[in-house]
């Protein structure tokens, strides 16, 4: 009976460590196999991010990281804004030009502030949700910033603010769990509310809305010249994906496929915020993926927020959106910012 027990024992050990065998030749493989793609999307995600470049340098040297590096970029659009090139009219027409302007501009019955298509990106989902009154869609934000705190989760933020639609926005100081630091200058009612000690000096890449609604997108901006020209909420993030209908030129997959986030407008004045659902280092989307999207539903400018697992969409109170499995199970990461609809 005893040597019958000791067998099954063996029996299972041997299978266990089979299985970890194989476990480990497939991941060898991966990494170290002739699937380039998966090995430059592994290292691009992980070196754009601030926490986890340490997983490419566990596996590559610095010469094979930089390598991939050089092979995978993009080059940024070097043109300003043309805001007068945005009329501001959002009605339904008699005449669309495609499916997607239809789809766009076709109101859900009864509800005149937003529309949400819901999208299939690869193997995950999208959602795409279109903003009649551009004029309303604001900045959010923490309470305070730099108190020792770990910022708010979007759909807290939405509350507070009254929001019906809200999505995260700028980057934060990641200690791993989030923290209420901002990354660049953070701009509120014309006023900077993060930043002012370097509102003339520091220079970043500046997405804002002016107050009659139109998304604008400066390049290598201070807080102070943003404000001058028009910036009524603003924030810092990036690259910018398109310019005055100019898609940004990407060489290689230099971000590899994350769950993503968005903002843009077509030259309508229609307000476009994009989620995308993912697992990062798995699936998601690619920036290009992005761009593709929001070129389909005419966007004129637009530009890359905040995404993996900070990706959250919230409407009516409720988080929409399945962020990855880590900020799912606490409905949403803590951030510091977002986009929201206030009516």
């Amino acid at each position: 009976m005893k040597n019958k027990k000791n067998k099954k024992k063996i029996y299972k050990t041997t299978i266990l460590f089979i299985f970890l065998d194989l476990l480990a030749i497939a991941g060898f493989t991966l990494m170290y196999g002739p699937w380039g793609e998966f090995r430059n999307a592994f290292v691009s995600t992980a070196m754009n991010t601030m926490t986890h470049q340490y997983l490419a340098k566990i596996f590559y040297s610095d010469s094979t990281i930089e390598k991939i590096k050089n092979s995978n970029y993009f080059v940024e659009i070097d043109e300003e804004v043309k805001l007068d090139n945005i009329t501001i009219n959002t009605k339904e027409k008699n005449k669309y030009k495609d499916s997607y302007e239809e789809e766009l501009f076709t109101r859900t019955p009864g509800n005149d502030l937003y529309k949400v298509i819901n999208l299939k990106v690869g193997l995950t989902k999208g959602y795409l949700v279109a903003i009649y009154d551009p004029s309303k869609v604001k900045l959010i934000s923490t309470k305070k910033f730099n108190i020792g705190g770990s910022g708010e989760r979007i759909i807290t933020m939405c509350k507070r603010y009254n929001g019906k639609v809200c999505i995260n926005a700028g980057g934060f100081v990641d200690n791993g769990y989030g923290s209420d630091i901002p990354i660049g200058t953070v701009i509120k009612d014309g006023e900077v509310i993060w930043g002012s000690s370097t509102a003339d000096t520091a220079r970043d890449n500046i997405i804002g809305m002016t107050k009659e609604g139109k998304l604008t997108l400066l390049p290598y901006a201070t807080a102070n010249e943003a404000i001058n020209a028009g910036v009524n909420d603003g924030l810092v993030f990036g690259p910018f994906l398109i310019v005055n209908g100019k898609p940004l030129q990407i060489v290689g997959d230099p971000f590899g496929k994350a769950p993503r986030v968005a903002i843009a407008q077509t030259k309508d004045g229609i307000l476009m915020f994009l989620v995308i659902d993912g697992e990062n280092y798995i699936n998601g989307a690619t920036l290009q993926d992005v761009i593709n999207i929001l070129t389909k539903y005419g966007a004129y400018n637009a530009a890359n927020l905040d995404g993996g697992t900070s990706s959250s969409l919230v409407i009516d109170d409720k988080l929409y959106n399945n962020p990855p499995a880590s900020a799912k199970s606490q409905g949403g990461r803590y951030v510091v910012t977002g986009w929201g609809l206030i009516p």
